[in-house]
């Protein structure tokens, strides 16, 4: 491992250095060309990896927190692992449990351990995504984590697992805690203050400038990189940012995410028709009482009516 300057490896004026492991290994994810960085947000996670940082990153779904600290270890050549905390993901899961297995023909039984051990005793940034999710007793199990020591203790084994040098902890969240307060995010919890109050770092993570925007989608969408395919997919982010002013203002209940935006270029390809692509990609997503709005911003942005069956040609 070597230590090497953020200006080099990322271009942001800073004078901090991270580690970059000198091999890539099977957990270190596979570097995407196309993705942006925001300073702020790779500044903290990156901070995380040098300085042993808990960090979590919130934002709308969609703009890319879980993919932020991944591409980030992707050009450290850091092992990456991701948990997803959804209402499925019990204790057991993530401390380990005692299983039958066979040893010398024999039905024994034996501690598997869960993903957390597995993790803390070696080089990995383990990602809790949808950190907001999580159920009360695996919350309190992550808690101990956070702590500065950050060791582990397994009761049913007696054993105390210290975490190796090169454990890192992130989380990324749609709330701050508090809840579905915006009925947008069913499942999400209320989180235990004191445990927020032991994340490090907490970075926002909004939506990128429309140029960003349309790099990224024309990037995932080649076909479309001439002067008339962007055209088309600077319409296609201008509808997205309509529907998220919209949602910041109350008038939708949903919103288009860079994501859905890629999936609208994506599918233009395959049915031709901009209205059509549009109609399967988000319109039919949306509530009855919202569509008249959502055709509107189509309708402002490219300047026609979604007639019809709501078939207009790409052009």
């Amino acid at each position: 491992m070597r230590q090497l300057p953020v200006r080099e490896l990322f271009g942001i004026d800073s004078d901090l250095c991270v580690p970059v492991f000198a091999q890539r290994e099977e957990h270190v994810p596979e570097i995407d060309t196309a993705y942006r960085f925001n300073r702020d947000v790779t500044l903290a996670i990156l901070a995380g990896f040098a300085r042993n940082r808990r960090v979590m990153v919130q934002g709308l779904h969609g703009t890319g927190k879980s993919t932020h600290i991944e591409q980030i270890a992707a050009r450290l050549n850091w092992p990456c692992v991701r948990v997803n905390l959804d209402g499925h993901i019990s204790r057991l899961d993530l401390i380990g449990r005692d299983a039958i297995v066979l040893r010398d023909g024999l039905q024994v039984t034996e501690f598997q351990e869960g993903i957390i051990p597995w993790a803390l005793q070696r080089p990995v940034a383990l990602v809790l995504d949808e950190y907001d999710a999580g159920r009360p007793d695996v919350m309190f199990v992550i808690q101990r984590l956070l702590e500065r020591d950050g060791r582990l203790t397994l009761l049913d084994q007696n054993r105390v697992i210290a975490p190796h040098g090169g454990f890192r902890l992130f989380a990324t969240s749609n709330t701050l805690g508090m809840g579905n307060t915006t009925g947008l995010y069913h499942g999400t919890q209320l989180l235990n203050h004191a445990q927020l109050d032991r994340w490090n770092i907490v970075a926002n993570l909004n939506f990128l400038p429309p140029q960003d925007e349309l790099d990224i989608v024309v990037a995932r969408v080649p076909a479309l990189s001439d002067a008339r395919g962007r055209g088309i997919i600077s319409a296609m982010i201008s509808v997205a940012a309509l529907t998220r002013k919209g949602f910041e203002l109350g008038d939708l209940s949903t919103l288009m995410s860079p994501r859905t935006v890629i999936s609208w270029a994506e599918n233009l390809q395959i049915f031709g028709d901009v209205a059509l692509a549009f109609r399967l990609s988000f319109l039919n997503k949306c509530e009855d009482a919202e569509r008249a709005i959502v055709q509107e911003y189509f309708q402002r942005s490219f300047g026609e009516d979604m007639s019809g069956d709501g078939l207009i040609a790409a052009r």
